[in-house]
């Protein structure tokens, strides 16, 4: 069985929601006559964590860790907080905080720290890159991002070992969407350009998780044409399969799953809501994860927070229930490229989807052929939602083909292609 090597900085017991494409990934390409290895961060800064996972993983994997400096640890000791305390990523790069060690440090994060402020794991990653392939010897490197200083140590072990380097992008590079509302100086945004423009470049297919984001970079990177992929983000049927779905008779729930930054705010969904409850519709709201302090002003000014309920952080499995539990399911594209990694689970628990998004063509057709729900831009009045909710039936057997189990055999064929060495 040939091996390849995974690079991925979130990892379990880490609560974050990137890592389950790769966790997955890795747990069904054995089934492809792939081995994964695992070089992944000894310590993870965001502290929320999901101690469930860790049952996801394969026994007999190996796993490899590495030591990180890790900036975040400054900007705590900046705004006071104590180290074991958890940062929250959509209040770390929130306008609504006028507080001028906190813009001081968001002109740090994304001036000073190229590509991003995980590039403290680089060093310590590639030397014990350099050991696993030494006495592993993979067939390939795959580099999961953001953060995209994760495709620096690929690239740096690529070239180095002459091993194929498989760049999986979740989210663009230099024009991710939290760089829209921050200035990066003309230096910065240079380096970071030349950086992204290396690594595409050596790359030996580069994966994308939309099909809007391969043709933007496409466009940039016209090599890129016969040298990417799209592979969804997908769900697994197994996080299903021992949940039943159900809702509460007694009330309405809308639920939105995962952060929530201050641009992803549907003001008019919640006027909409408002109205809704006042001509006595019983509506609730719940977040599940992290809420950003402008949602929360708006959910405070529409007068929501009665019927708002901030669930905080949930393990996965939770989440899914909830999910399974609702009336409704939200969903916030953050621009036009962005499919939201939750709107596949969102398909697989089969409630009626409420969609936001600017010229978002992806997404509006992926539910359109779903027949899950309906996409509105954040300007747009929803009472066509309201008004359509009967004709919601989740197509079933258009969505198996986001099931994980079959985009990882799509992910073991790019490995098939690459010569043995």
């Amino acid at each position: 069985m040939r091996k390849v090597l995974f690079i991925t900085y979130f990892w379990p017991p880490s609560g974050k929601a990137s890592l389950h494409w790769p966790l997955k990934i890795i747990r069904y390409l054995p089934d492809n006559n792939w081995k994964p290895l695992v070089l992944t961060v000894d310590e993870e800064t965001f502290t929320q964590k999901d101690e469930s996972l860790l049952k996801e993983i394969p026994p007999k994997l190996k796993i490899c860790k590495a030591k990180s400096f890790e900036p975040f640890n400054i900007y705590r000791k900046l705004i006071g907080k104590q180290r074991e305390e958890p940062l929250v990523a959509s209040e770390t790069i929130s306008l609504e905080n006028n507080n001028v060690l906190h813009r001081i440090s968001i002109w740090i994060r994304m001036n000073l720290f190229i590509p991003d402020a995980r590039i403290g794991w680089y060093p310590s990653a590639v030397k014990e890159g350099r050991k696993i392939i030494t006495h592993d010897k993979p067939d390939a490197i795959i580099t999961i991002g953001p953060p995209h200083s994760t495709h620096l140590v690929g690239l740096k072990l690529s070239k180095e070992f002459q091993i194929a380097h498989i760049p999986v992008l979740i989210d663009p590079w230099v024009d991710i969407i939290y760089y829209k509302d921050f200035k990066r100086n003309y230096i910065t945004r240079s380096i970071d350009n030349y950086l992204e423009k290396r690594v595409l470049d050596n790359s030996f297919k580069t994966v994308f998780v939309t099909k809007s984001t391969r043709e933007d970079f496409i466009k940039k990177y016209p090599s890129l044409k016969t040298k990417s992929e799209v592979l969804y983000w997908g769900y697994d049927e197994e996080a299903f399969s021992n949940l039943k779905s159900y809702t509460n008779p007694e009330s309405e729930v809308i639920v939105h799953a995962g952060n929530i930054f201050d641009y992803q705010n549907p003001e008019l969904l919640w006027k909409n809501i408002k109205a809704l409850i006042s001509k006595g519709r019983r509506i609730k709201i719940k977040f599940i994860g992290t809420v950003s302090p402008g949602v929360k002003s708006s959910i405070k000014n529409y007068g929501l927070e009665p019927y708002t309920e901030f669930a905080g952080f949930l393990s996965y499995t939770e989440m899914i229930d909830e999910l399974l539990k609702a009336s409704y399911l939200l969903v916030c594209a953050t621009e036009k490229r962005h499919v939201p990694g939750k709107l596949f689970e969102y398909l697989r628990a089969g409630k009626p989807i409420i969609a936001f998004g600017e010229e978002n063509d992806e997404v509006k057709e992926i539910l359109r052929l779903s027949n899950a729900g309906m996409m509105f831009g954040y300007s747009q009045d929803t009472s066509e939602f309201w008004e359509s909710l009967d004709s919601f039936k989740t197509n079933f057997e258009f969505i198996k083909k986001f099931d994980r189990r079959r985009i990882t055999h799509k992910l073991s064929l790019i490995l098939d292609s690459i010569q043995s060495h």
